[in-house]
């Protein structure tokens, strides 16, 4: 016998692919959905991880800051000693030339001559003091002008005086202070 089918088979394979489309498309929608939710905390953990690594560089950094802080005060601490020590060095060196100074001071000083104000400024010695004629001021210019130690004498002035009778006079003169190492270079 021939079996007929007369029920409407292209309605219910009208649903049948209606029922189909919608379970693939709600198992899309599911996909993407699951999808979209890995992708989110895949980039949520990627974001933690990065400000993780925020904190910690500005961590660092303000550590470094600290000790960048500290190397500098130190820094200054270092050149105030070494300056200190230069000054130290200086003064011990100098030690031996302000005693050379003071006899080639004696050494160049003519009879007739005497010293009552010696005062050092810098490298300028100012040398108040009495001679017997104005001949002994000029040979004590002379012989400064000679000397090893000194340079450039600079009469300021002469004034009579009665200490020593008629021919007594009061001088002010500058000379300036080279060391013989120093004129040995400039040679």
């Amino acid at each position: 016998m021939a079996k007929i089918n007369l029920l409407p088979w292209r309605e219910e394979r009208r649903e049948q692919m209606r029922q189909e489309f919608f379970v693939m498309l709600g198992m899309a929608a599911g996909a993407a959905l699951l999808v979209a939710l890995v992708f989110h905390l895949v980039l949520s953990s990627a974001i933690d991880a990065q400000n993780d690594r925020n904190e910690y560089l500005k961590r660092n950094i303000a550590d470094l800051d600290k000790k960048l802080v500290e190397i500098r005060e130190l820094g200054k601490r270092r050149s105030e000693l070494i300056d200190r020590m230069k000054v130290i060095q200086d003064l011990q060196g100098n030690r031996p030339v302000i005693v050379r100074i003071f006899d080639e001071l004696v050494r160049t000083m003519p009879d007739g001559v005497y010293y009552r104000n010696v005062t050092r400024s810098g490298n300028t010695i100012t040398i108040a003091g009495t001679a017997e004629s104005n001949n002994r001021v000029s040979s004590l210019m002379r012989k400064l002008d000679a000397s090893d130690w000194f340079t450039n004498p600079n009469l300021k002035g002469v004034r009579e005086n009665e200490k020593f009778g008629e021919q007594g006079n009061d001088f002010d003169l500058s000379v300036t202070i080279t060391t013989p190492k120093a004129t040995e270079e400039a040679n």
